[in-house]
């Protein structure tokens, strides 16, 4: 049973740590927002990899041809739903940085919330569908002992939902305070645009 946790554990990190668009976007998020708002983000792309290594224990490799025939759509999709964030990201700062401490007129630009921030997270990374093959491909490297039982099934899957919301709670922790640091209108406006800019690039890298 512990290796069971070690090694849902190093899949949970294996697929949280390397920071791509959604990251790069969580960490913008956290900077310009609450800490709750942060943590729900946080959370939402980490259910997003606990679903899809839970969709891995209980499929295995019958889910890799289903998947694999739509990953470059939903790649496309993932890039432009990014880049679009992207963009509203960089008019938001910029027009928030010309108004100053104009007030806002109507609730177009209002925060997110908690929720809305989970649940937008939590279907961003849910059209990354290399996920559930990166799980897949290790449950099926480790063999039929991988996953034999219910409950080892069930451990390597909450490993890897602990891994994953540790380390994106790591991020938007970061967020924040990098949003606190930066409190002047021309430092949130500079990290607004740098954020936006990388996360358009690492967007686009996901269809070439």
């Amino acid at each position: 049973m512990g290796g069971t946790v070690v090694a849902g554990l190093l899949a949970g990190y294996g697929i949280a740590i390397p920071v791509g668009a959604v990251g790069a976007h969580l960490v913008a998020v956290a900077a310009r927002s609450p800490w709750r708002t942060g943590a729900g983000a946080a959370l939402g792309i980490a259910a997003a990899d606990g679903l899809y290594a839970l969709l891995a224990v209980l499929g295995g490799a019958a889910l890799v041809p289903v998947i694999a025939p739509v990953t470059t759509p939903l790649r496309w999709v993932s890039a432009v739903v990014l880049v679009g964030l992207a963009v509203r990201a960089t008019w938001t700062s910029v027009r928030a940085y010309r108004a100053r401490s104009a007030p806002v007129r109507d609730g177009a630009d209002a925060p997110l919330t908690p929720v809305r921030a989970f649940l937008a997270f939590l279907g961003i990374t849910i059209l990354n569908p290399m996920t559930v093959i990166y799980f897949a491909a290790l449950i099926l490297a480790r063999g039929p002992s991988a996953a034999s039982t219910a409950t080892e099934g069930a451990v390597f899957v909450l490993a890897a939902l602990l891994a994953s919301v540790s380390w994106q709670l790591l991020l938007s922790t970061g967020g924040t305070l990098l949003g606190r640091v930066l409190t002047g209108p021309r430092g949130r406006l500079t990290t607004a645009l740098a954020s936006s800019t990388l996360i358009a690039v690492l967007a686009v890298g996901l269809v070439r």
